[in-house]
């Protein structure tokens, strides 16, 4: 009885948590779908961790275990803390990163800037719920940094010159981008995006400059619903 009456409350917060959301958000920027319970058939370690916390005062989030992690496929520009479930999304999440860089400029990046993991707080919007990141089952991404070409490979590249040498891609500075070598930057960053999206078995919840708060980074976690609101309508990305 106490966890079936823990799962309404959750239900009934989220479902007041949606209507604060989809009143945060830009006209059009949440269609019929885009936010839907996770299917019972994928479960996840975390799905069952009460997530309801009182909107005000003091505030304790769930015990859980915290691992420090490099990366595998690639590395971090600093090491994260997450838990150990969200470490393994997060190893599937450098496999597509490296795919789409390889097609995009030709080599892996050399590090994924991050600007935050486990940090136990409320949800921003939503105070009456707890932040992923309060179980370190959250990442938010700024950027990603890029080492050169190998002489040879540079010789042979049809990228621009700069492109051969070492730069930096930020969301802050590239999502928006058109022209020059920075439009390049934007391609990558909105087919990374579009790629981890249609891959539902790595996060479940997506959020980038379509969310507000979020036009310099992106924000992925594994919370038990589905949340995707990175591309605004008439970007030509929209998802």
């Amino acid at each position: 009885m106490r966890r079936a009456t823990s799962r309404n409350l959750f239900a009934v917060a989220f479902a007041n948590a949606l209507g604060v959301l989809a009143a945060a958000l830009p006209a059009g920027a949440l269609e019929a779908g885009a936010t839907e319970p996770w299917q019972p058939a994928d479960t996840f370690p975390l799905d069952a961790v009460e997530r309801v916390v009182p909107t005000q005062g003091r505030m304790r989030c769930p015990p859980v275990t915290l691992v420090t992690y490099r990366g595998e496929t690639l590395r971090y520009h600093s090491p994260v803390r997450v838990n150990p479930a969200f470490r393994d999304r997060l190893r599937r999440f450098e496999e597509v990163v490296r795919d789409v860089a390889t097609q995009v400029y030709a080599r892996a990046p050399k590090r994924i800037r991050h600007i935050g993991t486990f940090n136990c707080r409320r949800i921003a919007r939503w105070p009456g719920l707890l932040s992923e990141h309060g179980l370190g089952n959250a990442i938010d991404v700024a950027g990603f940094e890029f080492g050169p070409l190998s002489r040879t490979a540079a010789r042979q590249s049809p990228l621009p010159k700069a492109l051969r040498r070492s730069f930096t891609v930020r969301m802050k500075d590239h999502w928006t981008a058109e022209t020059g070598d920075a439009a390049l930057h934007a391609r990558f960053l909105r087919t990374l995006a579009d790629r981890l999206i249609e891959r539902r078995d790595i996060f479940r919840v997506l959020l980038g400059p379509a969310y507000p708060g979020h036009h310099d980074h992106f924000h992925f976690d594994c919370a038990p619903w589905r949340l995707v609101s990175v591309f605004v309508r008439g970007e030509g990305f929209w998802r």
